[in-house]
C-alpha cells in the first residue's frame, strides 16, 4: 500500500489567551498539541467543551496566532508554517488548500443561497455551468428545497442555514477540510448526507480534521480521535 501523503503537521503548539480587559491576565488554552494528518483521513479531535477543541481548528486555518510551536501546511509550493506565515500567505493557503465549515454561516446579506455556494465552487477553477452543477448537486444531497435556492439564508432556520454553510465548505473540494461541528443543529437524515460528503472526501484524499459532538457521526468518519484533554493546560480554555 503506498503510504499516504502528510497533509498537516503540528509541533508543540501552544494557545494562551490574554485578557486585556481584565489587566492583561493570561488564560491559558493548550500546549504542547503535536499530531499530524494525512490525505484521505479524518482526524477527530475529542474531548469535553473548553477543552480548546474549536481553538486548535482555528489555529490550523490561521484565525488564531498559535504562542509557540509550528502548523505546518503542505501547500501547493510545498510546507508553509501557518503559525509564522504573512496574512498573504494565509488567505493563499485558504484559496487553495484548506477548507473551513464553522458552527455559523457568515455571508453578505441578500445574496441567494445558490449564489453563495457557487462562489465557493468557482474559487477552485470551475466555471459558471460546473459551479452551478456542483452547488445544485450539494443543495439537493442536503435536502435545501429548490424554492429556497434563490433567497438570502438569513431568512432560513438554523438547520437551512447551516446546510448552506455545510454545501459552501464542501463545494471548493480542497485537499484540507476543517470542521467545527457541521452537524450540530441537523436531523438525522441530514447528519447521514454529511457522513456520506465527508466519506467521499475521504476517498479523493482530503485530509480532515474535525470536531463531533454527534456520537454516531463521530463514530462513523473518524480514522483516529484525538484526546484534546491531555493538551489542555491548568486553565480551560475555549
Amino acid at each position: 500500500m503506498t503510504p499516504r501523503r502528510e497533509m498537516i503537521r503540528l509541533d508543540d503548539v501552544a494557545k494562551t489567551f490574554v485578557m486585556h480587559l481584565r489587566g492583561g491576565a493570561r488564560l491559558p488554552v493548550v500546549g504542547g498539541v503535536s499530531f499530524a494528518v494525512a490525505g484521505g483521513e479524518c482526524v477527530v479531535l475529542g474531548g469535553p467543551s473548553g477543552t480548546g477543541k474549536s481553538s486548535i481548528l482555528k489555529m490550523i486555518y490561521g484565525n488564531y496566532r498559535a504562542d509557540g510551536g509550528r502548523i505546518e501546511i503542505n501547500g501547493p509550493a510545498g510546507w508553509v508554517d501557518i503559525a509564522r506565515a504573512m496574512p498573504r500567505s494565509v488567505l493563499a493557503l485558504r484559496k487553495s488548500t484548506i477548507g473551513y465549515v464553522s458552527q455559523f454561516l457568515r455571508v453578505i446579506p441578500r445574496i441567494g443561497a445558490l449564489d453563495i455556494v457557487m462562489s465557493a465552487a468557482r474559487e477552485t477553477g470551475l466555471d459558471d455551468r460546473a459551479a452551478r452543477a456542483r452547488a445544485a448537486s450539494l443543495l439537493t444531497m442536503l435536502h435545501v428545497p429548490e424554492r429556497l435556492w434563490g433567497l438570502p439564508p438569513a431568512t432560513f432556520s438554523g438547520g437551512e442555514q447551516q446546510r448552506i454553510n455545510i454545501a459552501r465548505g464542501f463545494a471548493a473540494e480542497r485537499p484540507i477540510l476543517l470542521l467545527d461541528e457541521p452537524t450540530a443543529s441537523l436531523d438525522a437524515t441530514n447528519r447521514a448526507a454529511v457522513v456520506e460528503l465527508i466519506e467521499a472526501r475521504k476517498r479523493a484524499g482530503a485530509a480532515i480534521v474535525g470536531i463531533f459532538h454527534d456520537e454516531d457521526v463521530r463514530d462513523r468518519v473518524a480514522d483516529r480521535i484525538i484526546d484534546v484533554t491531555k493538551f489542555t493546560t491548568e486553565a480551560p480554555g475555549r
